[in-house]
This record gives C-alpha cells, structure tokens and sequence, in this order.
C-alpha cells in the first residue's frame, strides 16, 4: 500500500535481446545477447524518415538541364515587323512559346546534398538496428568465412545454408578482409560493409542484417555507451 499523491518508485530494466547464433552450415550452435543500447533503444520512426531523405538526396546526381530562351542558338532577328501583319506580335522565333524555343522554369544542374547533426545519425543507426531486431531480421553468425582467394561460389553457399539467398542482406565484418569483400561483391541483393562504414540507410534498405560475435564487438566499440 502506498499513501496517496505519493508515487512509488519503480526501477527501469533494460530488456536484453537474445538472438540465436548460426554456424556457417546454417545450424543453430547457441544463443547470444546483443547490446540493449545498440539494438534495443526506442526506435524513433520521424528521425527514420528524415536521415533516409537526407541519404537519399546526397545520392542524385543533379545533372538535369534545359536551355532558357537565352540559352538557345539564333532568334536574335524580329520574325515580323510590329504591325500589320495580322499576326500576333513576336519578337523572337526562340520565344518558349514556340517550337524550338527556350524553356521556362526548367531544371538546372544543381546539390541536392544536405547534412544532419552526427549525434542525429548516430540515433538513427541505433533506431535503425533496434528496429531489425524487433524485427527478427538479425542474424549472428559464429565466426566470419575465411577465404585464402576470392570465392563467389562458396559465399553463395553461406548465404543458401543460412537460409538467406535470394533476399537483401547486409554483411558486416570488422576486420579488413579483401577476400571477403571480393566473395560478396559479385552476389545480387548482398551488401557488404566494415562495421565502421556503414550507416542507417544501409541497414533500412536491406531485409536481413548479418554478422559475427567478432563483429558484433566492433559495434559497441563504434556506437555503443
């Protein structure tokens, strides 16, 4: 019993997600709790949206053009005297009005390009994260492949037995691997990034988010409290 207009105290937990751990023949070899302030922080959908349309534009080019009247060779020379004629007055024939003439309003080259806060991106990631996690898209594996030479093939394999081929996939891994990098260039729907390279549109645009307990590690050393 607590006396009234008294509020009683109770102590905020932090829910630890568990998630199970593949080997790379597909098989469940464990369970493995992933960082609450990594992948279980409140998943803000506004900021979601807004570093999508930031990454999203930093993506156009801008390389679109039209010519003005100003810009279009000739009508320098009054078609027809002013008046008489019976026709409208026209002082150019590169008028927009006409055919072959300039373009009013059209689209010029131009940056699209806009940046946010590092604090806001680093929020997103978190939001970003925590969201696949709840998800159930997050998939730990037991250790990354190891390649002595590039091999698609064997990739591709990984990938099959884990059940994952066929889907947008986003592999991180912490340690340069030029090999890795090169068995998973060529694979469609398969991204492939440094834990310290990638950013929220990369998980957002992806379906499954796959790495090591490795890796895992260089996530909390990059985002983590």
């Amino acid at each position: 019993m607590t006396k009234a207009g008294v509020k009683k105290k109770t102590e905020k937990t932090t829910d630890i997600p568990v998630v199970d751990v593949y080997s790379l023949s597909g098989k469940k070899v464990e369970k493995f709790k992933l960082s609450p302030d990594i992948f279980n922080v409140a998943i803000n959908k506004a900021l979601l949206h807004q570093v999508v349309v930031m990454y999203m534009a930093n993506f156009r080019q801008g390389n679109a053009s039209t010519k003005t009247r100003a810009d279009v060779r000739g009508g320098g020379r009054k078609p027809w005297r002013q008046k008489g004629t019976g026709r409208a007055r026209a002082g150019s024939i590169r008028s927009p009005l006409w055919r072959g003439g300039g373009v009013v309003f059209g689209p010029h080259p131009r940056d699209y390009r806009f940046s946010m806060p590092k604090k806001m991106k680093r929020l997103a990631l978190l939001s970003s994260l925590s969201a696949k996690t709840k998800d159930n898209e997050v998939m730990v594996l037991e250790k990354d492949p190891e390649f002595s030479k590039p091999k698609t093939k064997e990739m591709v394999k990984v990938l099959t037995a884990l059940k994952a081929s066929g889907k947008r996939n986003l592999y991180l891994y912490g340690k340069r691997d030029d090999n890795l990098f090169l068995s998973c260039r060529n694979i469609k729907g398969l991204t492939v990034r440094l834990s310290s390279d990638f950013n929220a549109y990369d998980v957002l645009s992806n379906t499954n988010i796959l790495f090591s307990k490795e890796t895992h590690d260089s996530l909390i050393k990059r985002v983590g409290k």
